[in-house]
């Protein structure tokens, strides 16, 4: 137990020796295969078999949340109908450390007979998965962390961070945008985060509290009691004024706090958002301008209202 701390150590030591051989030995056939990918007219198709089978799920995950169509096959279910998924136009990326796997042969030839374009990422430029592959992302040889160097470890690593290498090529070749992954990530912090106000605004009640200019001032606390966002707009006619906030009524407290009306105690021009806005932009507006709500203006008028308290119950924040 004593040496635990030193062979976690020398594993991610002998892992980074083996990324910076992957970084060092990238070379044009890389460019090759995202050309493939940036070309293929149906999906790409990511195969793999054990450990390999399981970073290549990850990869074709990751293909798939920024703009590639892709999907994780597996080379026994292939064998057994799955090649039907494989359509003319598409591309495989296949993965083998050795590239000698025996399931992924059937797959391989499957390709070759219908000209599908094989991307191979393995460690011999030899094997039979090279032989198949119309451009070979070779794996360096260094050795694998495993005491016994057989348990797939700087292998996996090395793979993984050459499928992150091809997602995030590809990615940047298609512009494809941080709206566009919000679009695809719509589960999670993220996805809450990346959603613009109006998708916000789509999933809850059009609280609008709203007073006019000449309300009395304890009907406006009445009304922003309530409203339960700490809020109301002011309205003239059908344009908005102005808001009074809970530290509005705080600020306007004196003797003769009672005989005010609304337009007294507004915050005229305050601070509003758009529809186009993202939450994330939302949250640090409200942060750096030491606000907790504000309305949703679109042509002069309040379509709802956004609180720092309804971002933190919902799991926004």
């Amino acid at each position: 137990m004593s040496n635990s701390l030193k062979y976690a150590r020398d594993v991610i030591h002998a892992e980074i020796s083996g990324l910076t051989a992957l970084a060092d030995s990238l070379d044009e056939s890389f460019m090759t295969a995202v050309d493939l990918i940036l070309k293929a007219q149906n999906y790409l198709i990511v195969v793999g078999v054990g450990k390999s089978g399981h970073i290549g799920q990850k990869i074709a995950a990751s293909f798939a949340s920024t703009g590639t169509y892709s999907f994780f096959m597996h080379p026994t279910e292939a064998s057994h109908g799955d090649l039907g998924m494989v359509k003319d136009g598409s591309v495989i990326l296949a993965i083998s450390n050795s590239g000698e796997s025996r399931e992924l042969r059937d797959v391989l030839q499957y390709a070759q007979r219908n000209n599908i374009a094989v991307i191979g990422i393995t460690k011999d430029p030899c094997s039979t998965l090279a032989q198949f592959s119309q451009t070979i992302l070779r794996l360096p040889a260094t050795a694998e962390a495993c005491p016994n160097g057989i348990a797939p470890t700087t292998s996996t690593t090395n793979t993984l961070a050459l499928g992150d290498a091809l997602v995030v090529a590809t990615m940047i070749a298609r512009g494809f945008t941080i709206e566009d992954f919000g679009k695809r990530h719509p589960g999670g912090k993220i996805g809450m985060r990346l959603q613009t106000v109006e998708e916000w605004l789509a999933m809850h009640p059009k609280n609008t509290p709203s007073i006019t200019l000449d309300t009395a001032i304890d009907e406006v606390v009445t009304i922003i009691s309530k409203g339960g966002q700490g809020c109301a707009a002011v309205m003239n006619g059908s344009q908005m004024a102005g808001i009074i906030t809970d530290g509005d009524l705080r600020r306007a407290m004196d003797e003769d706090f009672l005989k005010k009306t609304a337009k007294d105690v507004m915050t005229t021009s305050p601070f509003t958002l758009s529809t186009s806005m993202r939450i994330s932009h939302v949250i640090d507006a409200f942060t750096k301008k030491r606000i907790s709500n504000a309305f949703i203006v679109k042509d002069g008028r309040p379509l709802g209202v956004i609180d720092m308290k309804s971002l933190l119950e919902e799991g926004y924040l």
